[in-house]
Order: structure tokens, then sequence, then C-alpha cells
């Protein structure tokens, strides 16, 4: 294709099976699709950016479901290899309809997104790219997939492609100092930094207060920095200038891969000419309205109500 791309992302597609009863009794699954990088790409796809996405899926019976999805929600998949293997699995469960009671069992060992490597990037492709966008979740579990993505990331840094990165530290996939190394192998090609406060800044960087990690980023080369802090808001550190916002959100439903709708907007409204900050609050909103309903990428919001609200913070 010939195409340019506001966003390529690097990343795997799950298959999210969703229930309302607890896992342990649950009879019935609502099936969706999900993938932390994959939320990411169709919240920017819906609000309007041209995004590819990068990665494996399997040639089992999800194969056209994930696929046929992607599409259906404008992504380009021409760089998707279909390949003999498995797709990943995650169940999601919301007890008694609260999202702070979410029961989450992940089945991703052996998968064909495992074996992404090096071979199956192509230079040519990321040149088209305005933004290269993955996070550290796959980078954990498998070598040729992380050798992949920093050749990626090392190369778009070369070539003046922005590169945006989110660590999404999980203590249940791999060991703390073993997420630290993935995340210093990287973190020098990085432009762009998305941050969990809890799971991300805490553990990988072990500072306290969002001003200091945005400070020490910005030291190690990272130009814009963003700590996301939940009900606290997000901090966003530009250009030598630090500000808070307070989070948006009320209420919310399931905040399943909230983070991951957050990151898209972002990365839409970077794309899109807005400054640091302003693509922060833009970001907020499609957080706010992705939190709103069940299911990780199945509730992600398009364009038209979030420009209606956005354009009123502006």
């Amino acid at each position: 294709m010939n195409e340019n791309f506001d966003i390529i992302c690097i990343g795997e597609g799950l298959v999210e099976l969703s229930a309302q009863d607890s896992l342990t009794y649950a009879q019935s699954f609502n099936k969706y699709y999900g993938g932390d990088a994959l939320c990411a790409a169709v919240a920017a796809a819906r609000l309007g950016s041209r995004v590819g996405f990068i990665s494996r899926i399997g040639n089992d019976y999800f194969k056209d479901f994930l696929l046929e999805s992607m599409q259906m929600d404008g992504l380009d998949t021409s760089h998707i290899k279909i390949v003999e293997g498995v797709n990943g699995v995650y169940f999601v469960a919301r007890p008694n309809d609260c999202d702070k009671t979410k029961e989450f069992a992940y089945y991703r060992k052996k998968t064909a997104v495992l074996n992404l490597s090096v071979d199956d990037i192509s230079f040519d492709y990321l040149e088209k790219a305005r933004i290269l966008y993955s996070s550290g979740m796959i980078q954990s579990l498998s070598p040729s997939y992380d050798e992949a993505l920093r050749e990626s990331f090392k190369y778009a840094k070369e070539n003046g492609i922005l590169t945006a990165y989110d660590p999404n530290y999980s203590s249940s996939t791999v060991d703390l100092n073993g997420a630290r190394d993935y995340f210093d192998s990287i973190v020098e090609y990085v432009d762009i930094l998305l941050l969990n406060a809890e799971h991300d800044a805490q553990s990988l960087i072990e500072l306290p207060a969002p001003e200091k990690i945005i400070r020490y980023m910005n030291d190690r080369g990272v130009s814009v920095v963003v700590v996301r802090n939940g009900k606290e808001g997000y901090t966003v550190g530009y250009n030598g200038e630090i500000k808070h916002f307070p989070s948006i959100i009320t209420n919310p439903v399931d905040t399943t891969n909230n983070g991951d709708a957050f990151n898209g907007g972002f990365l839409h409204g970077i794309a899109s000419g807005y400054p640091p900050f302003e693509a922060a609050q833009l970001a907020s909103v499609v957080a706010k309205y992705q939190a709103k309903q069940i299911g990780a990428i199945k509730s992600l919001p398009y364009k038209d109500e979030i420009y209606s609200e956005f354009r009123n913070k502006i």
C-alpha cells in the first residue's frame, strides 16, 4: 500500500471473553477482542487517524474474528502475518457489575505473536508512519519480539519517526528486574513515554512523585512524559513545563484497558497537531467515554462524541 499513516502500532490481538458473574460460576460469555497496543490503535482509528498494525495471528478458529474485527475498525492489516499457531485469550468477569472486583485470567503462552521477529518488520512500512507505538507487555515474554521491538524503535528514532512507548509492567508476566532491563534497553529510542503511576513508574523508576518521574525521564532524553494516576488524574511534562489534570471519569462501568484508550487518544492528538497538553485533554475525554461501557475495545468511542466535548475544554 502506498498510503501514509498517522500511527503504526506493534502488538498482539487477543480474544476477550467477558462475563457478568464470577469466573467460577459464569455460564455464558460475550466475545470481544482486545490487546493493549491494539486497543490504543483502535482508539486512534475511531477518532480519525490512519493506523497500521503489525503482528502475527495464529491460524486457529479465532483468526477470522480477530482479523475482520481489526479491519472493521479501520486498521491496516497488510503487515499482520497469518501463521500456524494459536491466539491468546483472556477472561474477564465483573461480579455484581462492579469494576472494583474484576477477575482476570490470561492464556497467552506459546501464542503466535510470541514468535514475531525482526524478519516480520518491514522498515519501508515503518517509514510511512508519523508515530510508531508499542508497549512492553509482549516484549517481556519473548526474546525475538523484544529484539523486533528494539530494532523497530531504533530505526524509527534514526529516521525521524516519533516513537511512543508504554511499559505496561505486570508482575504476573515478568519479574521486576527483567522488566527494568527491557525498559532500559528501549528507553533511549523513546520520544513519548506513557506511564501508569502505580505499576510502571513506582516499580520501574522508583520515584514517588510524577514531577520527579518526568524530570528524570527528561534527563534520559524522553521529550514527552505522561504519568496516568487513576482517580488522581494525569500529569504531563513537555518542554520544561509540567501540568497536572484531574480525572474526568465518573461512575466507571469497566476500566479494562482504560489506560490504552487514553494512549490512543493522546497519540491521535499528537498526530493531529495538538501540543502534548491539549492532546492529553483529548485523551482524558476518550478514557472517560471508554469507561462507560463493557469491553476493552467494544466500548471505545467515536470521533463525533469525543470532539463535541473536547472542543469545550480548550
